[in-house]
C-alpha cells in the first residue's frame, strides 16, 4: 500500500495547502514506522520502482520553506505539527541546519499558539475552538521534540500534555444517551467552543454534537503514540504515563462498545449506526484498529483478546472490502471521507454528505499503520 502511494507520487507538492501538512505528515509517519520495523528502505514490490527515502526527502523538502517562521506557522492549523516526524528523520540523515531551524520554529510556534481561557490550544484561527483533530499532530511532536532537544523542559511539557488531553476529555464528552444504559457513550465529539457561542456548541460543555470517527481516531492514536514515547524515555514524570493509561482504558472500552457487530468497524458518525446516509468510514476505522492493536502491544489493555478480536475483525473487513487492486502492482484504498470541519453547520447531514475520496492519504496512512500492527501481532 505504501509503495503504491510513492509510485503515484501522491501529494508531493512544492505549494502545500493547509490540508497537505496533515495528509503528508501522517503518511510520512506511517512510512517511517514501517521502515523502523522492517529495517530496510527496499520496496516490498520491486515492480513499482519506488524509493521510500527519496519520497520522505522530497515530501519534507516541499514543506520545508513554509515552516521556518514560528510567527507565520501560527497561522496554520495544528495539523502543521504532523510534519515533525518527517522533518526529524530528514535532520537525522542530513544534519541540515535549515531542517533543524524548521523543527525549532515549529516548537516555538506552539508557545505562540493562541489559547482559550482554560489554556486549550485553538486548533486554527477560529477563536476559542479546540478540536480532537489537533492532538495527534501536536502532542507526540511536543514530547518527541522535548526528549531530543529540550529534556530540561520535560516536566512542564508533560503538564501541558495532560492539560490538553483533560480539557478535550471534559468538554468533548458525548452527551447523547444510550437507550440501554441511559448515559453518554463514553466517546468524544469532534471539538468544543470554550465560549459556547458557536451555533453547534452544547450550552453546558461547549462540545459539538456528533462523534466523528476520524476525530475520535486522532485522539485515540495520540494516546498510544505519546505513551509509547514517554514509556521509552525516563525524562518525563510518571504522572503522564499513568494519566494516559487511565484515559486510554476508558476510551478503549467505549470504542469497543461502539464497533459494528457485523464487521467490527466504525461508522462515519460513530454513535448512529445504520442511520440514513451513514456508512462505515475507513480512516477512522483504521485509526481505531491501530490504537487497539498498539495499545495491546504496549500492555495497556486487560482482557485484550476481546479488544484485539474486534480490531482484527475490522482490519480483515477493510482488507476485503476497501483495498482495490489497480493492476501493475499498485493498490488503491476506498471509503475515506475527505474532510469534516466544525467551521460548518456540524449537523448529522453535514457529516454524512461530505464527499468520500479515493486514495486519500488519511485512509491509506491509517490502514498502513493498522497493517503494521496486524503484522507485528501475527509475528
Amino acid at each position: 500500500m505504501a509503495d503504491s502511494v510513492i509510485a503515484r507520487n501522491d501529494d508531493i507538492t512544492d505549494h502545500p495547502s493547509f490540508s497537505d501538512y496533515l495528509k503528508i505528515g501522517f503518511f510520512q509517519s506511517a512510512v517511517l514506522r514501517v521502515l523502523d520495523y522492517h529495517g530496510t528502505t527496499e520496496s516490498a514490490c520491486p515492480d513499482t520502482n519506488t524509493d521510500w527515502e527519496e519520497y520522505l526527502e522530497s515530501s519534507s523538502e516541499g514543506l520545508l520553506p513554509y515552516l521556518t517562521n514560528a510567527t507565520r506557522d501560527t497561522g496554520y492549523p495544528l495539523d502543521r505539527f504532523a510534519t515533525g516526524d518527517g522533518l526529524t528523520h530528514l535532520y537525522d540523515k542530513s544534519q541540515n541546519t535549515t531542517v533543524r531551524n524548521a523543527l525549532h520554529a515549529l516548537r516555538q510556534s506552539a508557545n505562540l499558539q493562541a489559547r482559550n481561557q482554560y489554556g486549550g490550544y485553538w486548533f486554527y484561527t477560529y477563536p476559542n475552538w479546540s478540536y480532537l483533530d489537533g492532538t495527534y499532530s501536536l502532542l507526540p511532536f511536543l514530547v518527541e521534540y522535548t526528549q531530543r532537544f529540550d529534556p530540561g523542559n520535560a516536566t512542564a511539557v508533560a503538564g501541558d500534555v495532560i492539560h490538553q488531553l483533560e480539557l478535550l476529555w471534559t468538554h468533548c464528552q458525548d452527551q447523547s444517551t444510550s437507550a440501554s444504559e441511559g448515559n453518554g457513550s463514553g466517546l468524544l465529539v469532534q471539538g468544543y467552543d470554550s465560549t459556547k457561542k458557536a451555533s453547534w456548541a452544547n450550552p453546558i460543555t461547549g462540545g459539538s454534537p456528533y462523534v466523528w470517527g476520524r476525530a475520535l481516531g486522532w485522539y485515540f492514536m495520540a494516546l498510544v503514540d505519546v505513551f509509547d514515547i514517554v514509556h521509552s524515555h525516563d525524562i518525563f514524570p510518571k504522572e503522564l504515563e499513568s494519566y494516559i493509561r487511565q484515559l486510554y482504558t476508558k476510551l478503549a472500552h467505549a470504542v469497543l462498545s461502539a464497533a459494528d457487530k457485523y464487521n467490527g468497524c466504525w461508522w462515519q458518525v460513530v454513535t448512529l449506526p445504520h442511520a440514513k446516509g451513514n456508512y462505515i468510514e475507513t480512516s477512522g476505522s483504521g485509526m481505531l484498529v491501530y490504537g487497539l492493536l498498539k495499545g495491546s502491544r504496549l500492555g495497556l489493555l486487560s482482557a485484550e483478546e476481546e479488544y484485539t478480536g474486534v480490531a482484527e475483525k475490522c482490519y480483515n473487513h477493510m482488507l476485503q472490502e476497501y483495498v482495490v487492486d489497480e493492476g501493475d502492482g499498485l493498490l488503491g484504498f476506498n471509503g475515506t471521507v475527505g474532510v469534516c470541519s466544525l467551521n460548518s453547520s456540524a449537523t448529522y447531514e453535514y457529516y454524512v454528505n461530505e464527499p468520500v475520496a479515493y486514495n486519500s492519504l488519511h485512509g491509506i496512512a491509517a490502514f498502513t499503520l493498522a497493517s503494521l500492527e496486524h503484522e507485528m501481532r501475527s509475528n
